[in-house]
């Protein structure tokens, strides 16, 4: 009988580790990324980045000649407005809301583009750029942020960012 015990709850933890996706881990975090940001920072460097992959998406449907980089953007213009929706909505929860404008940097980055003469080589060098400060911000509040609210919505935001970088790395260079 003891051993039909053991056998069900091996088969039950068994059940457990199934294929479903995991939020990063880090096994070693330096000293000075060891503390998750605030959850304040978060959700301000979070719609940040929302602001800028949408408005700049948005350009590229306008200015980019390629037919590719277009599609790209209009997906990534449907996701991002989801993702920040979804930290408008928790960080309205706990009292953060999101700013209407980008960061500087972000804003640079925007300004850059837009006087760009090689629209769509800027725009995929900047996605990249972007979509993996994007997912290290993500990736890492879904493990270590502070807010039980937050951490859910940086995990969903980080498979986003990964469907994003390698949607990037099929565009032609």
């Amino acid at each position: 009988m003891t051993r039909i015990a053991v056998a069900a709850g091996a088969l039950a933890l068994a059940a457990c580790a199934s294929n479903a996706p995991q939020p990063p881990r880090r096994a070693y975090l330096p000293a000075s990324q060891q503390a998750a940001v605030s959850a304040a920072t978060y959700v301000a460097q979070g719609a940040s980045i929302d602001l800028f992959v949408i408005r700049s998406s948005e350009l590229a449907l306008v200015r980019s000649p390629d037919a590719a980089v277009r599609d790209v953007a209009a997906r990534f213009i449907a996701d991002h407005q989801g993702t920040a929706a979804q930290l408008s909505l928790a960080g309205r929860r706990l009292d953060l809301l999101p700013g209407a404008n980008m960061l500087p940097q972000h804003q640079a980055m925007y300004d850059e583009l837009a006087a760009s003469s090689n629209f769509s080589a800027t725009y995929k060098r900047q996605q990249l750029a972007i979509h993996g400060a994007a997912l290290r911000l993500h990736g890492d509040y879904s493990v270590i942020g502070g807010s039980a609210t937050l951490r859910p919505v940086a995990a969903n935001a980080a498979a986003v960012e990964r469907r994003h970088l390698a949607m990037l790395g099929q565009l032609r260079p």
